[in-house]
């Protein structure tokens, strides 16, 4: 059942539902789960899922596919592009392959990073299951062991080790999932924003890995940080606790780290500078698993086990 186009959110940050954006004719372009979703400077939505048939489906902006490629990436799990010197790149991490893999915007595979052997506690391949990654300026690549043993490692851009911190464990620098991270470039100095997800947080750290702080986010199980303008975009899976089945929605976070509307959730109330825990307000969602914002602040939600459903086009009213 598809949805309604009704309108979600609270205070400046509302949006309409576009019912069918996205969905093709039947039979074509099958996904399984749809995990993560970019957009490149010329306006094309990549989206990926795990589907061996075409893990990566090209959108227009309207909800047309218009390419699809890739059937080698059964645990295809994160997607992040990067531009490089004005060549935009994807990178895929694979939760079943145990990699993180470079591609061009077609699907060419230029470098692929294997387990990091450097790190002793990594005694095969399949103790590591990268689920996302983030890119620095000057070419670092940061990857995250979110179903693995919880670092946080970072590589140059040739793919070289260079050190790892975090780690499983309920210390301020430490993670339980860290499923997902982002460059946050906010503020004069980049730091990196991480995912915790069983803290229900998102950790603040240096390029270097020193521990800054955290945005707390009581009853949110957020997957990835997505940073867009001044605001912090994040899919919730699910909420309340890490059991709660179909209970997700989406977080809007502002420049102070305030959540400022939860589109399928509770309002945010903040009770003395604290965030009140939050919960599923209605039925827009499954398990979303991803944020993408386009120019016009639309945004576009991908869902893990969902029942192989497309994602869900939010436009910004």
């Amino acid at each position: 059942m598809q949805n309604k186009a009704r309108i979600i959110g609270h205070n400046g940050f509302k949006y309409r539902i576009r019912p069918n954006w996205g969905i093709p004719k039947t039979g074509m372009y099958p996904v399984n789960d749809c995990h993560e979703m970019v957009m490149n400077k010329s306006g094309l939505l990549y989206l990926l899922t795990n589907e061996t048939k075409n893990n990566v489906l090209v959108y227009s902006k309207d909800g047309r596919v218009i390419d699809s490629w890739g059937t080698t990436y059964p645990g295809a799990h994160g997607l992040t592009l990067n531009n490089e010197g004005g060549e935009e790149f994807l990178y895929i991490t694979d939760t079943v392959r145990h990699q993180v893999i470079k591609t061009t915007l077609a699907g060419k595979e230029l470098m692929i990073l294997d387990h990091p052997k450097e790190i002793a506690l990594y005694t095969s391949a399949n103790e590591y299951k990268p689920t996302e990654t983030a890119i620095a300026p000057n070419g670092d690549i940061y990857v995250t062991d979110g179903y693995g043993h919880q670092f946080v490692i970072q590589y140059d851009s040739k793919g070289n080790y260079l050190s790892h911190w975090g780690g499983r464990g309920d210390g301020l620098e430490q993670f339980d999932c860290v499923h997902g991270i982002a460059i946050d470039y906010r503020k004069a100095e980049p730091s990196l924003l991480v995912t915790s997800r069983n803290h229900n947080a998102l950790k603040k750290f240096s390029m270097t890995g020193e521990y800054l702080g955290a945005i707390h986010l009581p009853g949110s199980f957020i997957c990835r940080p997505v940073i867009s303008g001044k605001n912090v975009y994040g899919a919730v899976f699910r909420s309340e606790n890490n059991q709660n089945f179909g209970s997700g929605y989406v977080t809007v976070i502002d420049e102070s780290d305030k959540v400022v509307s939860t589109p399928g959730g509770t309002e945010p109330c903040y009770i003395n500078g604290t965030l009140q825990p939050q919960k599923k307000a209605d039925n827009t969602f499954i398990h979303p698993h991803d944020v993408c914002i386009d120019a016009d602040e639309n945004l576009y939600i991908p869902q893990w086990n969902s029942e192989k459903t497309y994602p869900i086009m939010l436009e910004r009213i």
